[in-house]
């Protein structure tokens, strides 16, 4: 009971800090090219994330005892000791997950694609994250679950769909780069949840940070925008990303993956669309019509769809076989896993 409300404190700063990073590209780009916001997000928290991580990986190694988890052959989550296979797990994890989707999304709307648009496919990375780990991870959705997971994805079309308009002069390509940017994070997702690379979240997070700092720097550097304009709005925004963005929306995510499950994060980012019009009411001004009003409630319905019930339905239970008791001796038989 004292610690009840954890799962909800995630489930809601989740929802509240992936949004806040549509509103600071909004607020970024305003300023700067999505490059050079992008590259500047990273590097101001990959160097302080780095120094976080080394000082926890040596504080590890100087422990005289290890933890029993990893005395019995575990990974290393909690003793904070990353070994170079799971920096190299959290690397591929960042570029697909950071890199891949970020780049993707701003790169669609700097094209031309209209922001309903590419918000309506990005929306539909919970559905392929979800069907995907059924065959891939072995987790199991649940009938209520699958029918909330299909409605919540009719509650983000309702949300988005008085945004929408023509595609108007972008070329086709540009709506395929969303497309590419869902596709992804559902890999970063399923990767990670297949991988389970050790270490801490900090040091996840460094080792994430670090690579989409790199990558992001030599396309800043490649087109000509790295260098950063001199208005303090703009690192009014980079600090926004990092901080809410970057630290919030991103640590928490994989912090709900591992807690709740696939499913369950999926139906949380349903309500990230009306939950960045709410952002952009507050912020900028922008009108919630009623087409919004009625995808809110219908995203809320799919959550309780899919989070209601007696916990995630986890992955698939071992077959169970009867293994005989020694010789000698009468009693119970012992269920052990095929």
């Amino acid at each position: 009971m004292r610690y009840a409300f954890v799962p909800v404190v995630i489930a809601a700063g989740l929802v509240v800090m992936w949004s806040s990073g549509f509103v600071g590209a909004e607020l970024g780009t305003r300023y700067a090219p999505a490059e050079t916001l992008l590259a500047w997000r990273f590097l101001a928290i990959a160097g302080p994330l780095a120094v976080w991580g080394l000082w926890i990986h040596t504080r590890a190694r100087r422990a005289p005892v290890p933890e029993p988890a990893e005395a019995a052959g575990g990974t290393g989550r909690r003793t904070g000791r990353m070994t170079g296979r799971d920096a190299a797990g959290h690397a591929a994890v960042g570029a697909l997950a950071q890199a891949g989707f970020l780049y993707g999304v701003y790169a669609a709307s700097a094209a031309g694609a209209a922001a309903g648009t590419v918000a309506l496919i990005a929306a539909l990375q919970p559905l392929v994250a979800t069907a995907l780990a059924v065959p891939l991870l072995g987790e199991r959705v649940r009938p209520r679950q699958a029918v909330g997971l299909a409605l919540g994805l009719a509650g983000v079309a309702l949300v988005v769909g008085a945004d929408l308009r023509a595609p108007g002069a972008a070329p086709w390509w540009a709506y395929a780069l969303p497309v590419g940017a869902m596709l992804s994070l559902v890999a970063a997702t399923l990767l990670e949840r297949r991988l389970r690379p050790g270490g801490t979240a900090v040091q996840a997070l460094a080792v994430q940070c670090g690579v989409s700092a790199v990558l992001f720097t030599a396309l800043a550097a490649g087109t000509g925008t790295l260098a950063p304009p001199a208005d303090p709005g703009f690192w009014a925004a980079v600090a926004w990303v990092v901080v809410l963005s970057t630290l919030g929306g991103y640590g928490l995510y994989w912090a709900a993956l591992a807690r709740f499950g696939v499913a369950r994060v999926s139906a949380l980012l349903y309500l990230t669309p009306p939950t960045t019009l709410l952002w952009s009411l507050l912020m900028f001004g922008d009108p919630v019509g009623a087409g919004a009003l009625a995808g809110m409630a219908v995203c809320a319905a799919a959550v309780a769809l899919v989070a209601g019930g007696r916990g995630p339905a986890g992955p698939r239970p071992a077959r169970l076989r009867r293994v005989p008791a020694p010789a000698g001796r009468r009693g119970p038989r012992d269920p052990a896993p095929r």
